[in-house]
Formats: C-alpha cells, structure tokens, sequence
C-alpha cells in the first residue's frame, strides 16, 4: 500500500503531530481540523515550512469526508469516544488520546464500534512509552522481576502558571469540570501496560477543592487517589491531579515478588530507571535505557519527554501488518481496562468511599450491564455526576470572563511575537 493518509482532530496537539507525522515515512499528513482558526493558521504555517499540503478545517462534517485512512483524535478529552465512533463507522483507523471514554456507557459503545468495523483502534496513552516505562516493561515481560506485587503511578501537575492557556476561559471547557480520577491514565496507564494485567476492583479518595484553582474557574477536587486491585491479586496506588508540584510528578514502580524497578522522580532524570534486585551481587542499579527505536524522527519528536513519537509509530506500524506496531499499541480493551477504574474510583468517591468491581469488556454479557450507564460530570438527569463528591458549586462568570480576557490577551501579543518573527526570518531571506 502506499502512504497511510492521516487527518487530525485537534489543532493544538496536532501541532506536535504534524512533527511527527509529516517526518514519517510510511504517512502523509493530509488534514486538520479546529473550530479555534488561530491554531489552524499556525499549523498551517508550519506545514508551509515542511513543503506540506494540508488542507484545514473547522467544521468536523466535511474533515471527516476528506480522503483518509486513519484520524487522530487529539480534540477535547471528554469527547474522544463520540467521535471515535463516528470515524469507525467511517472506515477510518482511529488514533485517541486521553480519554478513551467518560462513562461506562460510552465505552460500551466504543469497544462495540471497533469490533463492528473491523479496523484499528489505538490509545494515544504517550506516558506508556516513555524509555524508563517501555525498560519496566521488557523486564517485567522477561520475567526479571517476578509476579506482580504492588505498583504505584503518579501523575501531578500543576498547571495553575498556564491554566489561562489550556481552557481559553470556557466555563464548561473539560478540564474545568473533569474530576482527577478520570485523568488516571497518565498514572495507571503504564502499569496496565507494563504488566498486562487487568484491574478488578477500585476505591477512590480525593482532596477538597481548593480556592488556588477555584479562582481560574476550576470546580473539582485539587488531587485524588485510587487503589486498584488486579487480576492476579497484586494492588496498585494511582495519584494524580494539579497539586503544588512543579516539574510535574510523573513516577512509576513495580515490586515483583523477585525485584523491583521504579522510574526517578524528577524532570531531569525523566528517563532514568532504578532497579532492586538482591538475587545478583549489585542489589541496586541505576540506568539510562536507550531509546527502543533509533531514528532522526523518534530523536527529534521531543514531545513529552520523547514519548510522543512512539505511540504514532506504532499505529502506523500496526496498520501496515508489522508485528512491532501490533505488539506495541494500546488497544481499545487495554484503553477502557486504563479508563474505567477512573470512573468508578469517582462513584466510589461519591459513595462514601465504597469499593467497585471494574467489569471486563471485552464479554459481551459483562458489557451489558452497562450499556446504559452515562454517569459523568457532563450527565443529565440520572446520569448527572457532582463535579466534586462534595457535591456541585457554581463559580462566578465574571472568573471565567477575567481569565478569557487574560487569554485574549496573550494570543494578540503572541501574534505580534509570530509576526514579528515572520518579518525577521523573510529580512534574513533577502525577501
């Protein structure tokens, strides 16, 4: 087959994909789709640069009718499965970043589309491929540090610096009302992945709400915690939220019953492995594993620690047959098995603290139960979820108003700083 033609949804992180994309061999990058045109026109000049034709797009209808094989979802995280399903039912592979799905419903749904089309479906989860996961991961499959003990995963941000920046102020905008446990698979994502192991049974904790975040038009708890327990009975600890931290937390430990091996804590030593093992003669290890694929591209996608790159590579791999892509890509059962634990971590928040059992959908009786389950803080009616289990609070328009007009703001001089720069790089140029 020739190029696999791909379009993105989501013209903020499809920035990064046009760096990756377009440098791929085996892909063409062929459009983009935002309903915000400012960050259209910066794709499209980036585009220009690379000698790219792409054709961009804000109505979602007529992008989804452009000749493609394949879409990136990278457009607002409670909406990915909506519009997976539309794609699917398309004929296109689907690409998704976080989330996979916001309610047990809409996971239901999403397994069942993938099944019915028969094409490919991969989670963008990128914190599954940074070089200290992917190390864990060959040696917990090779069986270096034993049976799955205890783990635990952090991931904890925070974003009140550029919160301005990454919800333009909307009222509604997803991370204004979306409650830390169902952004978990930053944190419990690796572990699925690292182990293959599956998640059967959750509790969830969260922090109160703090005025910090509460005067940037925040409306859920700060930070939550869930305690999962897998299928072969080893327990995991999942922390994630916008707690004051910075560089953000992005940790990572398995405890075989043999040895362990954790990530480092610290941005620094993002790529750093430690490992325990008392059956050689150096108990205590500490490495830098090289990159698994060794190429300008993966070097220069720096996104994420480098981990960008890899989650794409291995869609593209997977959809051309190679055996490197489909051993490597997150799937759409391993996504919901990241996802779901999040969702009912927060009914259990909801719920005094109760325990849940996480259902595995990939039987289809087990799926049935709850095909109609929408609950979610986006619900109506029944379906309705308080933003915080300590219920819902409203916080003034004006807040939303302040930051939108502070984000305004920051685009107008970032215009004139691109302008700017524009006019430089064509006085260099002797234009």
């Amino acid at each position: 087959m020739g190029k696999i033609k791909i379009g993105v949804f989501g013209a903020g992180r499809g920035r990064v994909m046009i760096d990756t994309v377009a440098g791929y061999p085996d892909a063409e990058l062929v459009a983009i789709c935002d309903k915000y045109e400012y960050l259209l026109d910066r794709c499209a000049e980036m585009a220009e640069e690379k000698g790219l034709n792409v054709t961009m797009y804000t109505d979602f209808d007529k992008f989804i009718e452009h000749d493609m094989d394949a879409v990136i979802l990278a457009n607002y995280a409670h909406e990915h499965a909506p519009y997976a399903i539309r794609c699917l039912k398309k004929g296109m592979h689907v690409a998704s970043e976080v989330q996979p799905a916001v309610s047990l419903g809409q996971a239901v749904e999403l397994v069942e589309a993938v099944e019915e089309s028969g094409k490919l479906y991969c989670y963008l989860e990128n914190y599954c491929y940074f070089r200290a996961t992917t190390e864990m991961r060959r040696l917990y499959r090779e069986g270096k540090l034993g049976e799955f003990v205890h783990g635990e995963g952090e991931y904890v941000h925070d974003c009140e610096n550029i919160w301005r920046d990454i919800t333009y102020g909307e009222k509604n905008h997803w991370r204004n009302c979306f409650n830390s446990t169902f952004y978990n698979t930053h944190s419990f994502g690796p572990i699925v992945h690292i182990t293959g192991l599956r998640p059967v049974r959750v509790i969830g904790i969260e922090t109160k709400p703090t005025e910090r975040m509460q005067k940037l038009g925040y409306r859920a708890a700060e930070g939550a915690m869930e305690i999962v327990q897998m299928e072969n009975g080893g327990m995991f600890k999942s922390l994630h939220g916008y707690m004051k931290r910075e560089p953000a937390a992005i940790w990572y430990s398995i405890y075989g019953k043999d040895a362990m091996a954790e990530s480092d804590r610290w941005d620094e030593n993002l790529h750093t492995v430690h490992v325990y093992d008392d059956r050689e003669s150096n108990q205590h290890t500490t490495y830098v594993p090289e990159p698994v694929v060794k190429t300008d591209l993966a070097e220069h996608t720096l996104g994420h620690g480098g981990s960008d790159f890899y989650p794409i590579h291995y869609f593209v791999e997977a959809i051309l047959g190679k055996k490197d892509g489909l051993d490597n890509i997150i799937d759409v059962y391993s996504a919901v098995d990241m996802a779901i634990p999040g969702i009912l971590a927060y009914k259990s928040i909801c719920n005094n603290n109760q325990p849940y059992d996480v259902p595995n959908f990939r039987i289809k009786e087990e799926r049935d139960k709850y095909r109609n389950d929408f609950w979610c803080t986006w619900g109506e009616g029944e379906f309705h979820a308080p933003i915080t289990g300590h219920g819902d609070y409203e916080i003034p328009d004006e807040v939303y108003d302040k930051v939108r007009e502070d984000w305004l703001k920051a685009q107008e001089w970032q215009k004139q700083e691109d302008e700017k720069e524009r006019r430089e790089k064509e006085k260099a140029m002797g234009r």
